[in-house]
């Protein structure tokens, strides 16, 4: 390498040292520590400067306080540091984290009355479909189930409330496809870098400020892909996600936030209701083959509550194959 390349090169990795120095100290140590443990799902900072902390199956803790003034310094490092810009005409910042990649939300005054950040940390680990049955989280025959559905090429979507661990279940669907299939293509589809995948035939898409999912879709399309994965339907791409599932490429997998399976199927309906004055519950009948709803106990743990087989709409409602056999 010539000095003229070496030099570039250098201060691209100088740079990117000082942003990492100085995104550890605006963190502080202990929050640093706590993104290299395994066990944590996520970081949160609370308006009144508490910090707290949830680990897998542990529910959520305090473990410290952090400074308006601190908070503010980090929110405004994160920002320059992705060329993004939050001020109080834009209170809002969804990002990932320079530092490891981690989900990063912060709302800043008027709309929160101090900084408040949370840190979803970007798993380490992807826990297989064995994994949940060993844990207790997942039963054998809903494994099994899953493992059918996977082997006939048939699309998952995975149901389940805020922090209920529906990307980490959809990883492992992922994993599991990649296993049955690993000459498959899969072209995956996200907001935010969450969905891991090991299958050597892979394209990670990513939305932008003026790259939707739409959009992306419809670009997936030319991509010849296998198998399309979408990290979480949020909007109008619903209907885009459906129509491909249905077109000559099954086998996906997607996540919807929802309380329940039935909820989830009403809630797709409701998205495709932002493109069509049709809720077009036929097409969501025929496009789903398969819904794993799951939740978060009392005592705070996950399981999975549903896994249930979706045998079309037939005017009235839903039809479910297993409605009485596949529940946790």
């Amino acid at each position: 390498m010539s000095e003229s390349q070496r030099a570039p090169t250098d201060f691209r990795a100088e740079k990117q040292r000082r942003i990492s120095e100085k995104l550890q100290r605006e963190l502080g140590p202990v929050i640093v520590g706590l993104l290299c443990e395994p066990a944590v799902i996520e970081i949160m900072l609370n308006p009144d400067g508490t910090l707290w902390v949830e680990r897998l199956g542990q529910g959520m803790d305090q473990f410290g306080t952090m400074a308006s003034a601190n908070a503010e310094a980090l929110i405004s490092t994160v920002a320059s540091t992705l060329r993004a810009e939050i001020t109080r005409d834009n209170p809002i910042l969804e990002c990932e984290l320079p530092l490891d990649g981690s989900r990063f939300e912060a709302l800043i005054p008027p709309v929160v009355a101090a900084p408040v950040f949370t840190i979803r940390r970007k798993a380490l680990k992807v826990f297989t479909l064995a994994d949940y049955v060993d844990q207790a989280v997942m039963t054998e025959p809903q494994r099994e189930l899953i493992c059918a559905g996977i082997q006939r090429r048939q699309n998952f979507l995975i149901v389940g409330g805020t922090a209920t661990g529906k990307t980490t279940l959809a990883n492992a669907v992922i994993d599991q496809i990649s296993q049955v299939a690993p000459d498959h293509r899969l072209v995956i589809i996200e907001d935010t870098a969450e969905i891991q995948c090991s299958a050597k035939n892979t394209v990670m898409l990513r939305s932008a400020d003026k790259v939707d999912m739409t959009r992306l879709l419809k670009a997936t399309m030319r991509l010849r892909p296998d198998r399309i994965c979408v990290g979480e339907v949020r909007g109008p791409e619903a209907l885009a996600l459906l129509k491909a599932w249905n077109t000559g490429h099954p086998g996906g997998v997607s996540t919807v936030h929802a309380n329940d399976a039935r909820a989830g199927l009403i809630r797709l309906e409701q998205l495709i209701a932002e493109v069509s004055q049709n809720p077009m519950p036929k097409l969501i009948g025929e496009a789903v083959d398969w819904i794993v709803s799951i939740e978060r106990t009392q005592s705070g743990d996950r399981r999975v509550r549903e896994v249930l087989s979706v045998r079309g709409h037939d005017g009235k409602g839903y039809i479910f194959e297993n409605e009485e056999t596949n529940h946790a």
